[in-house]
């Protein structure tokens, strides 16, 4: 049966397999900040795994609601560990979190939302 979305990815028993893992790295007023690993890679991966278990990611209006904290999705990239195709060789690239996301976490431990 093909998705009636197929823009909308959803975790199916004939889907392709997805692997996510995730630690809690801490609570911030009723939200739980995760860091989370994909292994495979899938089309909206953490998106569809954790609006699959009931927990979509803060400002995701596909898999979730908005958020009037943000206009995007509360997901960010802080660490990537690749192997290019260009020479073969692993590469890391890190970088912080954003203004606009450290800002949402101010504001919950401030107005206590």
């Amino acid at each position: 049966m093909l998705p009636s979305n197929r823009k909308r990815m959803a975790v199916t028993s004939t889907g392709r397999e997805a692997r996510s893992t995730y630690k809690v790295l801490k609570y911030v007023d009723g939200y739980t900040f995760l860091e989370v690993r994909i292994e495979t890679g899938r089309t909206h991966q953490i998106r569809v795994h954790f609006a699959a278990i009931g927990y979509p990611v803060v400002g995701d209006p596909v898999y979730g609601v908005k958020s009037p904290l943000l206009k995007r999705q509360f997901l960010h990239a802080y660490h990537l560990e690749l192997l290019l195709p260009c020479d073969g060789r692993s590469h890391t690239f890190s970088c912080d979190l954003p203004p606009d996301l450290e800002y949402v976490l101010k504001t919950l431990r401030v107005t206590g939302r």
